[in-house]
């Protein structure tokens, strides 16, 4: 795969070419499961597979990211919840710092530790600043965090935000209403976010139809995340697929 996800996606922005990621929560997953989950993943033609949750209580990465790999040429890129959801057999590492926070263990802390093991490692690093937004409900990831999401009403915070990130160097944004998000995050607020910052912007929680996804796309997301949805409908993956599909085909300059 080499180390060019990040390349390719700020080459998707030049050409209007949005993405479609499926989010695969491990702890949610047999081998049955997982394998009809690439399969349906190759036939719809997903971009990439996000692996990761807030919380695990079984370590099964390496044989989810090798049963990935056996099935498909489906990039795998991490979405850690810690520091122990490092697995170098991936072909990348969102490398998230939660700006939207105040807890320096997910600010910095859990990079620490981690970053040792993620040098040696052969995963492109992807450094991503990750906004939380509250969107209807408490959510594990504000919960183990011990953060406080952006109020859903509040745009220019989330913009101000990520402004700060990007200049920290920050390579990307990533607006998540959070596993189980009542509503997703607004077409304001993103748009809002699009304004204020040139780095690729990855929007997940609440798609739980096509009409919303696309509505984060046209908003200005440039990644859409799908996990709980998908879990629940397999179907739905389908349909995502189609509508993403015929908005690049819409909008490709």
């Amino acid at each position: 795969m080499g180390k060019h996800i990040l390349q390719r996606l700020e080459s998707n922005i030049e050409k209007g070419i949005k993405s479609f990621a499926v989010l695969l929560d491990p702890d949610k997953l047999d081998q049955v499961t997982l394998l009809k989950t690439i399969q349906l993943a190759v036939e719809c033609q997903v971009d990439f597979f996000f692996l990761g949750g807030s919380l695990l209580t079984r370590y099964q990465l390496p044989n989810i990211v090798r049963t990935i790999k056996d099935h498909s040429s489906i990039p795998v890129i991490l979405f850690p919840g810690s520091n122990l959801q490092i697995e170098p057999t991936a072909d990348a590492l969102l490398f998230l710092s939660l700006i939207s926070g105040r807890n320096p263990e997910f600010l910095i802390g859990q990079h620490v530790i981690s970053a040792p093991i993620v040098r040696k490692s052969n995963l492109e690093v992807l450094p991503t600043g990750y906004i939380l937004i509250d969107c209807g409900k408490p959510t594990t990831v504000s919960y183990v965090s011990n953060t406080t999401p952006i109020p859903y009403d509040k745009p220019a915070i989330a913009a101000c935000t990520a402004m700060a990130g990007e200049m920290l160097g920050l390579k990307m944004m990533y607006l998540d209403g959070g596993s189980g998000a009542q509503q997703p995050v607004s077409r304001k607020m993103i748009a809002t976010v699009r304004k204020s910052v040139q780095v690729p912007i990855i929007v997940g929680g609440g798609l739980n139809t096509p009409d919303k996804a696309v509505d984060a796309l046209q908003a200005g997301a440039d990644v859409v995340v799908v996990g709980n949805s998908i879990e629940d409908d397999p179907s739905l993956m389908i349909e995502m697929a189609e509508r993403i599909r015929e908005y690049n085909l819409e909008h490709k300059k």
